[in-house]
């Protein structure tokens, strides 16, 4: 088999046991890798209603079979879990030289169950898997317990860990790599801090099997010239995804004051224009091209990597002003392991619940040193911070009432950074995400504003499966970064020819959509697994987008409109092959292949 190295590894922290799962060659055929096979793995190996922090849970760290490869930003893994944040499917990816180390390491994914009684981590080197203690590393910063691990082990590792959020189990604890690298919104990190696993280091040294490495160096290196030469190549390169500040001002979606708003009039005092100003350095994830890590100098003088949704989160919405205190706090939370999109929501939620009376404690707009004090605190679990550590969903919940029309989240998830009272489709993207509200399965907005962008049409939900099926599908399990195609215009039809040169299969965009479609199936298969009394109220947008008009910029007035959203729905649960409800239907799990599915799922919900 090419492609796979066909095994996995499995870590019991229980029981300090290590084996090799044998993996059939179709299941790589139908799921390919990363999400694919990481909710593949889930399914069968986490009992039905695990609590996510409990030894029952796994851990998944799953790479592709394009991963770690020499061709367009193939960096990436996926790291996967029940979420301790929804209470279903969650993951993220990261851009990672752990990416390469496990794909030559031997295993395609790597397996964590149980729970150790000590904090250790997992050292891997080709065959070779050791748990060792972290003792010496609990308590650390993500950025210090990776400097730890260098000098330990030397330079050429991947790393994958957690800072004290994780360790404290913060709802919203993510995964760290490269001190700046994050993944796994949906609280990745505190399930490994569940477990007392504070890092995962990989050495990879075998070559993977590759059926025609002269084809695959020919397409690739078309790929790479292509991505030079594209039109937006040299502006991508000076903004990266800071670019959009500016673009979600003028379309009047920019996240303000915990999304009441999609403009503020300090804009530029975050800017992408002001950022190339104070730009110091730029990184990338490996194999990449058309890098989008911009570091500017933060407030207390140290490196920051910036992008849209952390400044975004961190700035307009939470109205703090100064592109270098907004870079503080997102260090901040990267060292301290912290989702910095959650971690905005969050606190901007308390900010309006503060100005509304709703809370005791006080926390005003735009308020530096208060965040500065809040961040930490979120991370220990300490004070005010306690309270902040659950999330969005659990917060309102608690305060209930009035709280409940304007906590930005889907399914437990908070809301990225784009604000939908006018662009419907990019509300239902949210609300149908794989995860919760996340804008990586479906960026659908830039397609809405060119075209007709306050419509409810069938053929703007045609338009989202397609990108869901792409970009959460496709990307997401072969798994490479899907920023080539997205942002510079690299033809899609390279991905199918790169895969069919590794696995030495024949794979087409049509192949890409029906692998999407099973995984996008059993994603929602494990949601309603996981949660009993399952309704479609599950795939509803925030509150705040009906019933809370926009009061300032080009669209004082508008917001969602409940009826013409539910045909959306409807029409997205018809095309998906599901039912009223958005439970799959009995002749679509069996074309998909899903039947292991029907005997668990019937006994919960009408399958139809």
């Amino acid at each position: 088999m090419y492609g796979w190295w066909g095994k996995v590894l499995l870590v019991d922290l229980t029981r300090m046991k290590t084996r090799e799962i044998i993996l059939d060659p179709e299941t790589y055929r139908s799921y390919i890798g990363g999400r694919g096979l990481a909710v593949r793995l889930l399914w069968d190996l986490v009992p039905p209603g695990a609590d996510p922090l409990s030894p029952y849970n796994a851990l998944v760290v799953a790479s592709g079979p394009l991963s770690g490869l020499p061709l367009p930003s193939s960096g990436k893994l996926v790291v996967a879990s029940k979420s301790p944040l929804t209470n279903g499917y969650g993951d993220g990816n990261i851009g990672t030289m752990a990416s390469h180390h496990l794909k030559h390491s031997g295993f395609d994914a790597i397996v964590v169950t149980g729970a150790s009684r000590k904090p250790v981590y997992i050292y891997v080197e080709n065959e070779k898997v050791e748990v060792r203690s972290a003792e010496h590393l609990w308590g650390l910063d993500t950025f210090t317990t990776e400097d730890k691990l260098v000098r330990e082990h030397g330079r050429n590792i991947g790393i994958l860990e957690i800072g004290p959020a994780g360790e404290h189990m913060v709802k919203y604890a993510t995964v760290i790599s490269q001190k700046g690298r994050s993944g796994g919104r949906p609280g990745i990190g505190a399930v490994m801090g569940s477990k007392r696993l504070k890092a995962i280091v990989v050495k990879g040294t075998r070559e993977p099997p590759i059926a025609d490495k002269n084809s695959l160096r020919s397409i690739s290196e078309e790929a790479y010239r292509k991505l030079l030469e594209s039109e937006g190549y040299d502006y991508w390169i000076r903004q990266g995804t800071m670019a959009t500040i500016q673009w979600s001002q003028q379309n009047s979606v920019l996240p303000t004051m915990n999304y009441r708003e999609g403009v503020w009039e300090l804009y530029e005092t975050i800017s992408g224009d002001l950022m190339e100003k104070l730009k110091t350095d730029r990184r990338g994830c490996p194999y990449c091209n058309m890098q989008c890590g911009n570091v500017i100098a933060d407030d207390a003088g140290e490196e920051s990597e910036l992008d849209y949704e952390n400044v975004a989160m961190l700035g307009s919405n939470i109205l703090l002003e100064d592109l270098r205190r907004v870079g503080e706090v997102n260090k901040m939370a990267d060292k301290l392991g912290l989702d910095t999109i959650s971690l905005g929501n969050a606190i901007g939620f308390y900010m309006e619940a503060s100005e509304r009376g709703l809370v005791r404690e006080r926390l005003e707009w735009g308020d530096f040193k208060a965040v500065r004090e809040i961040v930490v605190d979120t991370a220990y679990r300490r004070g005010l911070g306690a309270f902040i550590a659950e999330g969005v969903m659990r917060m309102s919940t608690s305060l209930g009432g009035e709280a409940l029309d304007f906590a930005m989240h889907v399914k437990g998830l908070e809301v990225s950074a784009y604000n939908c009272h006018t662009t419907p489709g990019m509300a239902l993207a949210y609300a149908t995400s794989s995860i919760g509200a996340h804008h990586k399965d479906a960026w659908i907005i830039s397609y809405e504003v060119k075209t007709d962008r306050t419509s409810y049409s069938r053929e703007k939900v045609e338009r989202l499966i397609f990108l869901q099926n792409i970009r959460g599908g496709m990307f997401e399990s072969l798994t490479t970064c899907r920023l080539p195609w997205v942002e510079l215009g690299l033809n899609i039809e390279y991905y199918p020819k790169m895969l069919s040169a590794v696995t030495g299969l024949e794979w087409s965009i049509n192949d890409m959509h029906t692998v999407a479609d099973r995984i996008y199936t059993l994603i929602r298969a494990f949601w309603i697994r996981e949660h009993s009394g399952w309704s479609r109220s599950m795939d509803y947008p925030p509150a705040r987008w009906f019933k809370h008009p926009l009061t300032k910029g080009p669209y004082a007035g508008h917001h969602l409109d409940p009826l013409r959203y539910e045909k959306m729905l409807e029409a997205y649960y018809e095309m998906r092959g599901w039912n009223e409800n958005g439970i799959p239907r009995r002749e679509t799990l069996l074309k998909l292949g899903l039947d292991f599915t029907i005997p668990i799922l019937e006994k919960i919900v009408e399958l139809g």
